[in-house]
């Protein structure tokens, strides 16, 4: 078992779901936050299962995560 860090964001037709700091691309969906957290907790074992535990080995490991607001 390993922690992810998780990026949920709410759209107005639903919420998105991925991890930061794996290797590949791995998106859920859903109508609920708690749709959208086992969904991609789902491809995330999908992930590991195609792709081996070597997916979740990144040069360096991401220690925090933020969200950021910026007026371009």
């Amino acid at each position: 078992m390993k922690n992810l860090k998780i990026i949920i964001e709410k759209h107005p037709d639903g919420y998105v779901a991925y991890p930061v700091g794996i290797k590949g691309v791995v998106v859920g969906e859903g109508d609920s936050y708690e749709e959208v957290l086992a969904d991609v907790k789902s491809a995330i074992r999908f992930h590991l299962e195609t792709f081996g535990p070597e997916a979740l080995d990144v040069d360096e490991p991401v220690l925090e995560a933020f969200v950021a607001e910026a007026t371009v």
